[in-house]
Parts: structure tokens; sequence; C-alpha cells
């Protein structure tokens, strides 16, 4: 039960992000700035949380003689930190995706396209093993679209108001966030999950220093406003979901992961419709329903089969 809560709780931690963003881009501030502050907040604490451990003793020890660091059981050599920076871009592509797409769309929308990463996951996989969706996953595929549409507003509102920029934007980060659930759950999984967030931050946040250099830190802008936003993202965004996910998701596995991952939608829209006053309807309201039935759908229909198969034997 404790690593489906903790699933269950960075769930609900990255529900609150596209909220915050949208308050600072109504400041002024930039996506390279919004996205740098967040995973630069993220990064101290991951760090001061993982030193704070090894100054502990509990948990990490240091062997400077062989060049790695010892955090649980398990050696934490440089191949393995570059797998696990190399895991961790996949959040930073997420979040600068997801985070633009807000330019464009409201907020309860662009969550809804960032989950239909539940799908494309599912397919990624199939894919990668050759095997064609079955009936199960067709079905599943149809419910989140049905859903999507009637969540999007498309059946009382019409397309008119669509910024396909945006979709675009929000598509792409459903594909980067499915990586990330791939690779958050295979990466170096037998190291200590404070160590394992550490190093894909960082990589995270050396890619998004690539992509727009962080000159928020030399004039003035972090101190001038910027900083309780980048506190606050690097807190829910950055720190806490990587930490909780590292713990929940090698223990339960990527389909229970999936479904408890879905308490983000409801969180955001509710938000957004509290906080930033977003117009949601009830048809809307119905879609994210029906979207929450499609991402749960895949588990259901696999426990009803072995329950099945169960009372047959």
């Amino acid at each position: 039960m404790k690593y489906k809560l903790s699933v269950l709780l960075g769930a609900v931690c990255y529900g609150i992000l596209s909220t915050i963003v949208t308050k600072a881009y109504a400041q002024g501030y930039s996506l390279g700035e919004v996205v740098g502050s967040q995973l630069l907040t993220g990064f101290v604490l991951a760090w001061a949380l993982t030193l704070l451990m090894r100054v502990g003793g509990r948990n990490a020890r240091r062997r400077p003689e062989t060049g790695t660091a010892t955090i649980g059981k398990a050696k934490l050599g440089w191949k393995q930190r570059l797998l696990l920076m190399a895991a961790g871009t996949p959040t930073a592509v997420t979040g600068l995706l997801y985070y633009e797409s807000l330019h464009y769309i409201p907020n309860s929308l662009a969550i809804l396209l960032l989950f239909q990463f539940t799908w494309i996951g599912v397919l990624m996989q199939a894919v990668a093993r050759r095997q064609r969706p079955g009936g199960a996953m067709l079905l599943t595929v149809a419910v989140l679209l049905g859903g999507t549409i009637m969540a999007a507003g498309v059946i009382d509102q019409g397309m008119a108001g669509l910024d396909w920029r945006g979709v675009a934007f929000g598509l792409a980060s459903a594909l980067s966030y499915s990586l990330f659930i791939l690779f958050s759950g295979k990466a170096v999984p037998s190291v200590h999950p404070a160590a394992r967030s550490a190093w894909m931050i960082t990589g995270g946040m050396l890619l998004v220093f690539v992509l727009f250099p962080p000159a928020f830190l030399f004039n003035g802008v972090l101190w001038s406003g910027l900083l309780p936003f980048g506190l606050l993202l690097g807190l829910f965004g950055a720190f806490l979901p990587p930490v909780l996910y590292a713990i929940g998701v090698p223990r339960i596995g990527e389909a229970l992961t999936g479904i408890l991952g879905a308490s983000e939608l409801p969180v955001a829209v509710l938000l957004a419709a509290v906080v930033l006053r977003e117009h949601v309807s009830v048809l809307q309201w119905a879609g994210v329903a029906v979207v929450l039935l499609g991402v749960a759908l895949p588990e259901l229909l696999a426990r009803l089969s072995r329950k099945s198969v169960s009372i047959l034997e």
C-alpha cells in the first residue's frame, strides 16, 4: 500500500504544476525561466537529501579508491550515473512541451492531451515487442479518445477555439511522459530512490540549461519574483514526484502506475476551474470521468480475465 500511495502522491503533485505555471506566465516569465528555475530547485533539494543521507552514514558510503558511490546495497559508477542522467531527460522535455502548450490552450485541455500517454505507452510496448494491439487495447484507445473529445469541449463548443500548436505540444508531451514512466522504472532500479532522483534531475537540468542558458541566475530575475515560482515548481514538479515514483514504480509496475497516475487529471482540471476560473462544463467533467475509466480499463479487464480463469479452474 505504501508504494501505491507513493505513486498516487507523485501524480497529485504533477496535477498542481499547470496552475503554478500559468500564474508565472501571467507575471511575464518565459518558458526557459520557469522550467530552469524548477529544475534548479529540484536539483538542490534532491542533492541535499542525498548528501544528508551520506553524512548520516545510514544508507550511503564513499569509496575514493574505486571512484564509486554506494547507495543502499548497490554501487553507483559513472556508467550508471550517465544512464540515470539520460533517463532524466524525458522529464525535462515533458515539462518544456507541456508548459509550452499552456501558451496556446487552456490548462484543462493541456492536461487531457498529456494524458494520452496512457495509450501511447501501451502502443510503444506493443511495437517494441512486435505484437499487434489486442481488442482490449483498441477498446481502451477508443474510450480515451472519446473521453478526450468530450472533455476538450469539442462537442459543445466546436473546434474553432482550438489552437493546433497547443494541441501538437500537448500530444508531444504525452509521448515524452510515456518515455519517462518507462525509464523511471527500469533505469538502475537497485539504486536508492534519492540517488536515482538526484542524478535524473541533474540530467534534465543540464539539458534545459543547454537549450535555455540560465541568464536568470545573473540578471536579477530570480530574486525579483521568479524564486517563489521556482521553489513551488521544483518541490512539486522536479523533486517530490521523481522520488515518489522511484520508490513506487519498480514495486507496483507500469500498468498500476498508469492507473494511479490518473489522479493528476482531476486535480489539474479542478484547480483550473477553481483557481484560474476556467469554464469546465458538465459534459467536459463527464469526459474527464470517461478518460479516467479509459486509463483504468486495461487493468480492470486484465483482472476480470484472471478472475474468470481462476473461477474456471
